[in-house]
């Protein structure tokens, strides 16, 4: 079967017009100003045709926990970003206990065993956390925070099979540099995240390959002074460190537009992924949610687009959806369409090792989003056929 989206604006390296995208199967098979045979056609009617949104830090949506305990709630939270434009997301788990994790890790692989055409693509899991600095910790659970133990993380490497992708922590922990070594030996992204580290501490392992930063600004610390000196914290690390990509929570409120421009003009789009970070408010209205699996959950607030702790000192992971962060990055941050795409899709699978996805290109699988000049999404295509 072959499917055809024609009059529609093309986001590649340029926004294109005049050309007809064709798909076979689930993969796109050409694309060309030719007008060839279709079995279907979707006629995309000016609005732009781009890549899948690829979201690499997501703890829920829809009222649902990536961590809540059955595979059913990964994919139903993964169907509520989906709507938003998500064709491929990676669940990601708070700190919590090792039992939880492991649940968690084989409900991710569950979950994994059901993609196909027309439904959310579950790449992987990420462990955000449990190995994080106290003073850093965010909205993560403190009681649940500790060092880096071999046995416990080889252990859940072994038992993904492939399917733990990711693993933020702090790299001035205690054993974080045998952590990082033993994680990219594996093929797993190291990150380093909720970290009170400075450049000393951070250089060694970013060599190792620590080399993506977990939401950069928040759970992280900026200059710091020990013993009179002045410190690059790991924001700042991360900006000189040419081989850092960062994580963006580019709701506007996380970090503010002034703040976006700045990350960008240092980083650029090749080394920025745009992330919702949400928890399992997103894509709902306003209320009394909890972050994190419900039987080990931190409760917060979710109001005015944002989510906090019940005593407001901290945020609590966003409500945002991926359409909103390319919109706001757009909109208020005065990033080009094509390059807000690029972070949103092809920077976000490169750094995942993600491959075939991404990018509108002939061979690439057909996860396609069509939406308007304000960013609303109106068709959703995953593996070349419309979300279920």
């Amino acid at each position: 079967m072959i499917t055809k989206i024609t009059n529609g604006i093309l986001i590649t390296d340029t926004l294109e017009s005049g050309k007809n995208l064709y798909i076979d199967g689930n993969r796109i098979c050409a694309i060309t100003e030719a007008n060839l045979p279709a079995d279907t056609v979707i006629d995309a009617n000016g609005l732009y045709v781009s890549p899948g949104f690829i979201d690499i830090h997501t703890h829920g949506a829809g009222g649902f926990d990536v961590a809540d305990g059955t595979a059913e709630d990964i994919l139903r939270a993964a169907h509520e970003h989906a709507r938003h434009g998500t064709t491929s997301m990676y669940p990601s788990c708070t700190s919590t206990s090792a039992e939880a994790i492991e649940a968690f890790i084989e409900n991710v692989k569950t979950a994994m065993a059901q993609n196909a055409p027309g439904k959310p693509h579950i790449a992987g899991s990420h462990l955000e956390g449990p190995y994080f600095s106290d003073v850093m910790r965010g909205a993560q659970n403190p009681t649940c925070l500790k060092t880096p133990d071999p046995a416990e993380y080889e252990k859940w490497i072994r038992l993904g099979e492939g399917t733990v992708r990711r693993i933020s922590f702090a790299p001035e922990l205690p054993g974080a540099e045998q952590l990082c070594e033993y994680l990219t030996e594996n093929g797993v992204v190291a990150a380093f995240g909720h970290t009170d580290a400075v450049y000393g501490e951070l250089k060694p392992l970013i060599d190792k390959g620590c080399r993506l930063a977990t939401h950069l600004y928040s759970g992280m610390n900026t200059v710091v002074r020990r013993d009179l000196m002045r410190h690059l914290g790991a924001v700042e690390t991360s900006f000189l460190e040419d081989s850092v990509d960062v994580e963006i929570i580019a709701d506007g409120i996380h970090l503010p537009p002034e703040l976006l421009k700045l990350i960008y003009k240092i980083k650029g789009a090749d080394r920025i992924c745009l992330v919702t970070d949400s928890m399992r408010g997103a894509g709902m209205g306003e209320g009394t949610f909890v972050l994190g699996p419900k039987d080990d959950a931190v409760e917060c607030i979710s109001k005015n687009g944002i989510a906090y702790l019940p005593d407001m000192t901290a945020f609590a992971g966003s409500v945002a959806t991926a359409d909103r962060l390319v919109r706001v990055m757009h909109k208020q941050a005065d990033v080009s369409l094509i390059k807000c795409i690029k972070m949103m899709c092809a920077t976000p699978a490169r750094v995942m090792h993600l491959p075939e996805r991404g990018e509108l290109k002939v061979g690439y699988y057909a996860d396609i989003v069509l939406f308007d000049g304000d960013i609303m999404i109106q068709k959703v295509l995953i593996e070349g056929k419309e979300l279920q």
